[in-house]
C-alpha cells in the first residue's frame, strides 16, 4: 500500500508500506541541475549509470553528467533507441550487459533520464540487476511526469503484448523539472495531455477542468507546477489503494481504472507494430473508444461523450486510424494484461469521475464490434 503526504505544492512524498520505502516526487524548475545532490544523498561517492536515449541525452546529458560529477559521483551513460519498439527484451539485455561491464554494484545507482520508454526499461533493469539496485526517475516528457514515473510499474513490451513482462519496483526519488517541457515536440505534448485527460475523466470535474484550462489558456511552462502536482496527486492516490493492481479488486479504487483508454490504445499500438502512435496518442483514441462503448452500454450520457471527445481533440491532432484491421485489434485485446480468467476487464465510465470495471463476459460481442467499426471508420 502507498500513502501520499503532500508537504507543499512542489513536493509529494510517497510511502510504500509493503516495501518499507519512502521517496519524494519533487516538482521544481531547474531541478535538473541539482540532480547530483539528490543522487549523492542516496549513494554518496558511488557510480551512477545514466540511461537515456540519443535525443534526450543531446539536450540534457551534459547537464546531468556535470551535476553528478560536481557531487562527487562517477557517471557512465548508456543510450537506448527512441520509441516503444525499443522497450524490448533485446534492449533490456543490452542494458544489463552495460551495467555488468561497468561493474555497477548494489551500492550504486541508475538514473533514468527520458520519457516513459526510458523510465519503464531502466526501472525494470534496476529491479532485476543484482536482484535490485536503487534508481531515480527523471521524466522529461509530460506523459512520463504525470503517469509512468509515478507508482513503480516497470517493464518491456513483447511480441505477445505490451507491458506483459515487468515488475513493481519503486524508485528512490522522482525529480521533475518542468522547464524541460519547453523543448518537447508538439506530438509529445499532445500525448501527455491525452494522458492528463484520461486522469481528469477518472478523477472528476475539478481535475478535468484544470486540464481544460491548461489546454485552452496555453499556460506558460513556468505555471505548470500546480497542474503537474494535481495530476500526480491523483495518480498517487489510486496507487495508494492498490499498489500491485490486485486481480480481485474491482471497485473505483482499483489501480485497474488507470487503464481507462488503454485497452483500445494498447491494441492499436500492437496492430501497428508500435510505429504509428505515441503512447499518449493511442490513449487519446482509447478514451474516445471507451466513451463510445460506455454510451452504447447506456452508462454514459451523450453530452459527456461529447465533452471527452472535445477535450481529447483540443489536446492536439491524433494520427489517423485509417487502415487498421479490426480483426488485428480484436486479437490484440486477447493479449491485454487485464485479461483475468479468460475475460478482459474493461474500464468504462458511468459519468465524469465515475469509473466502472466491466467483465468482457458481460459485454455483448455485437456492441463491442459495432463500437469498433464506428471508431475505426471515423
Amino acid at each position: 500500500m502507498i500513502e501520499t503526504d503532500t508537504l507543499m505544492a512542489e513536493l509529494i512524498n510517497v510511502r510504500t508500506r509493503q516495501g518499507s520505502s519512502l521517496y519524494p516526487i519533487s516538482i521544481d524548475g531547474g531541478s535538473l541541475r541539482s540532480i547530483g545532490e539528490v543522487a549523492a544523498g542516496i549513494v554518496p561517492g558511488g557510480k551512477v549509470a545514466i540511461i537515456s536515449n540519443r535525443k534526450v541525452n543531446g539536450l540534457y546529458g551534459l547537464i546531468v553528467t556535470n551535476a553528478l560529477k560536481k557531487s562527487g559521483l562517477k557517471p557512465v551513460t548508456h543510450l537506448i533507441g527512441d520509441g516503444e519498439r525499443f522497450k524490448s527484451l533485446r534492449t533490456l539485455e543490452s542494458t544489463l550487459k552495460f551495467l555488468g561491464e561497468n561493474k555497477i554494484s548494489r551500492t550504486d545507482l541508475i538514473v533514468a533520464v527520458g520519457g516513459g520508454v526510458v523510465g519503464d526499461l531502466a526501472g525494470f533493469a534496476a529491479a532485476v540487476y543484482l536482484r535490485g539496485i536503487k534508481f531515480i526517475q527523471v521524466p522529461t516528457t509530460l506523459l512520463s511526469m504525470i503517469d509512468s514515473s509515478v507508482g513503480g510499474k516497470t517493464g518491456v513490451n513483447t511480441s505477445f503484448g505490451k507491458n506483459l513482462v515487468g515488475a513493481f519496483y519503486q524508485p528512490s526519488a522522482v525529480v521533475i523539472d518542468p522547464d524541460v517541457l519547453a523543448t518537447l515536440p508538439k506530438r509529445e505534448l499532445t500525448a501527455g495531455f491525452c494522458e492528463a485527460v484520461k486522469q481528469g475523466a477518472l478523477s472528476g470535474t475539478k481535475l478535468l477542468d484544470l486540464t481544460q484550462k491548461a489546454l485552452d489558456e496555453k499556460l506558460a511552462f513556468g505555471q505548470f507546477d500546480r497542474f503537474l502536482a494535481e495530476q500526480i496527486r491523483f495518480k498517487a492516490s489510486i496507487v495508494a489503494a492498490d499498489e500491485r493492481e490486485s486481480a480481485e479488486k474491482t471497485d473505483a479504487k482499483s489501480r485497474k481504472i488507470l487503464n481507462f483508454g488503454h485497452t483500445f490504445g494498447h491494441a492499436i499500438e500492437k496492430a501497428t507494430q508500435y510505429r504509428r502512435f505515441k503512447h499518449g496518442e493511442a490513449v487519446g483514441h482509447g478514451i474516445i473508444f471507451a466513451a463510445e462503448l460506455s454510451k452504447k452500454l447506456e452508462l454514459l450520457k451523450q453530452d459527456e461523450v461529447d465533452l471527452l471527445n472535445g477535450v481529447v481533440h483540443r489536446a492536439g491532432k491524433l494520427p489517423t486510424l485509417h487502415g487498421i484491421d479490426s480483426a488485428a485489434v480484436i486479437e490484440a485485446f486477447g493479449f491485454d494484461k487485464k485479461v483475468i480468467g479468460n475475460s478482459l476487464q474493461w474500464i468504462l465510465l458511468s459519468g465524469i469521475g465515475k469509473p466502472v470495471i466491466k467483465s468482457g463476459a458481460d459485454l455483448p460481442a455485437t456492441t463491442l464490434k459495432s463500437t469498433l467499426r464506428t471508431i475505426l471508420s471515423r
